[in-house]
């Protein structure tokens, strides 16, 4: 996967914030480096405290220069480290990747076709909740309830707010001043995009739904934060 440089007029930063992932992090990363890119693309894995060794299974990435690694500790959230990924990020595009391995990377290059293209300046990849990749009917209603609410809010059109995958101008990410420092910087971002007037343009995404026994970590209560943190948004931008 080729690195960033001056001489192209797009590169990207994909941040891959990780915390206890040692049984996913190296699988998701083999997978993510064996996708052709479109354009040169650096990963920037920011590990967040992890206390189960999980950065030491892509030993061999970092010291090959395929992976960058920034380590902060104590583990401080999922929004704290996907911050200091987008302040260190040397792509001209950023977009992140979760180390669960819920998402697919080769879906990457069709989220960027837009942007490339001129067609997008924010690009999401929409998930759609059918069979395996249903976590449970709950995870899915608060998620649909979440992009309704968004959608009403700031007279907008958008079917999944809450999804990893979301490409965007690094200049944009950093431009937002983003403060959250949890789960709630999902909805913080699309918030602040929409609020300054951003279209966001959807593409259709593949999704496998990992349960409560396999790690998975947001809880009911990151939902309502995130309906609180959209209003205030838009109470704000009144």
């Amino acid at each position: 996967m080729a690195k960033p440089n001056p001489e192209s007029p797009l590169s990207l930063t994909i941040v891959m914030p990780v915390y206890n992932e040692r049984e996913t992090l190296r699988t998701a990363l083999d997978r993510l480096l064996a996708v052709t890119m479109p354009i040169p693309t650096e990963i920037l894995v920011v590990d967040d405290g992890s206390s189960d060794g999980c950065t030491e299974t892509i030993a061999d990435l970092v010291r090959d220069e395929k992976v960058r690694l920034l380590v902060q500790s104590p583990n401080q959230g999922k929004g704290k480290a996907l911050r200091r990924g987008i302040s260190e990020a040397q792509g001209t595009l950023l977009t992140v990747l979760d180390a669960d391995l819920e998402y697919d990377p080769a879906d990457f290059p069709a989220l960027l076709q837009p942007i490339i293209d001129g067609d997008a300046r924010v690009v999401y990849g929409a998930r759609s909740y059918g069979g395996h990749a249903a976590y449970s009917f709950w995870f899915v209603l608060g998620n649909k309830m979440l992009a309704l609410w968004a959608s009403f809010l700031f007279d907008a059109w958008l079917t999944d707010i809450e999804t990893c995958l979301k490409v965007a101008a690094t200049d944009t990410w950093r431009t937002l001043d983003l403060q959250s420092n949890g789960f709630g910087i999902e909805a913080e971002l699309t918030g602040k995009l929409l609020a300054r007037g951003e279209r966001v343009f959807e593409v259709p995404i593949s999704y496998r739904a990992r349960g409560r026994e396999e790690g998975k970590k947001i809880q009911w209560t990151d939902g309502v934060a995130a309906l609180w943190i959209l209003a205030r948004i838009r109470l704000r931008g009144r």
